[in-house]
């Protein structure tokens, strides 16, 4: 029921472990809600051979990963640039607010 409670979606990422038992990472690619079930497409794991596949876990093998807030000011003027480039202006005004804070907090 896991899947149902944690309100997992298709782009979550998650974190795992497979039937055979490796630790693997990566993102939901389908939910089949019925049979209580997701296609993971890793990214990371501790058998290099589960890197690149996509397999099916059964709710109670996933974890949703928490969203992790972007504190670099390297990465945040990357995607301020991406922003840019795809001209959208509300995602600009959030990052450059966000870029304030980092630069704020390191300041003092």
């Amino acid at each position: 029921m896991k899947l149902f409670e944690e309100n997992l979606k298709v782009g979550d990422w998650v974190k795992g472990k497979s039937r055979d038992g490796e630790l693997i990472y990566g993102y939901i690619q389908t939910i089949n809600r019925s049979k209580k079930a997701a296609l993971i497409n890793v990214v990371k794991s501790d058998d290099e051979k589960m890197v690149g596949t996509t397999i099916g876990m059964m709710d109670e093998k996933i974890e949703k990963l928490p969203l992790q807030k972007t504190a670099h000011e390297e990465q945040i003027l990357s995607l301020i640039d991406l922003a840019l480039l795809t001209k959208d202006e509300a995602w600009f005004i959030e990052l450059t607010a966000e870029l304030k804070r980092v630069q704020d907090k390191k300041q003092g």
